[in-house]
């Protein structure tokens, strides 16, 4: 690299603007399923005038992604309307797999983007046949009493990196009408324990529970997702 080339590089500065504002009234996360798909649509403005159109990467941080309803339906379609090149999504928490059984209710499997951008991918690769097999595995459990040894649905990300979960779900979160290029980067469960280092409670997104309730509450998710059932897990 010749200097004026590492002068040009040094010398590049992200822009930060406010490009979304949200009315703070209205929460998407605890409206009721039947009513967030509309509400989403409207719950954002949008600063125009701040964006090169076919130039600039938009890139934009959220806390985390569960469901990604919101940024589906309202964010990311809103967003391309300012014309960017690509836009990435970034999120401070890792991919939320599995539900939680002991603060907010994050209960149903079917629910979590990670878990559908998984089941995707089984079914891209000719591997949807897993999905039986620990359903069987987890039936088998709760026959034996044994419901709550283990999180066998570990087994559902087992066969895909978390790259490889991510793109899924950026291809899940480009509605048709986006033009733009989408990408999603997640934090990695190691970032997440060096930033908390005194609070690892990591089970939403390892799957490794503190207490056997919660191997069961997954497992049970799980099997309800299956049977197409939609009551919690516990």
């Amino acid at each position: 690299m010749s200097k004026q080339e590492m002068s040009d590089l040094i010398s590049r500065r992200v822009r930060i603007e406010k490009i979304a504002i949200k009315d703070v009234k209205l929460r998407t996360f605890i409206t009721e399923d039947a009513s967030r798909n509309e509400m989403v649509q409207h719950v954002y403005d949008i600063t125009y005038g701040t964006v090169e159109r076919g130039v600039d990467t938009l890139v934009i941080i959220d806390d985390s992604i569960v469901r990604g309803t919101t940024l589906k339906e309202s964010i990311i379609k809103m967003l391309d309307r300012l014309g960017p090149k690509r836009i990435i999504v970034v999120s401070s928490a890792p991919q939320i797999r599995y539900p939680d059984c002991y603060g907010i209710d994050m209960s149903r499997m079917g629910d979590f983007i990670a878990f559908q951008a998984a089941v995707a991918l089984l079914a891209d690769t000719k591997q949807e046949h897993k999905l039986q097999e620990i359903y069987d595995q987890c039936k088998e459990a709760e026959k034996q009493g044994t419901l709550d040894d283990k999180n066998l649905v570990k087994d559902v990300y087992q066969p895909f990196t978390v790259e490889e979960i991510s793109k899924k779900i950026a291809a899940m979160l480009r509605h048709k009408e986006v033009n733009a290029e989408v990408d999603v980067i997640y934090q990695s469960i190691e970032g997440l324990h060096e930033s908390c280092p005194h609070n690892q409670g990591d089970w939403y997104f390892t799957g490794n529970y503190p207490t056997r309730g919660g191997n069961r509450v997954a497992n049970r998710a799980f099997m309800n997702y299956m049977e197409k059932q939609e009551g919690r897990g516990y």
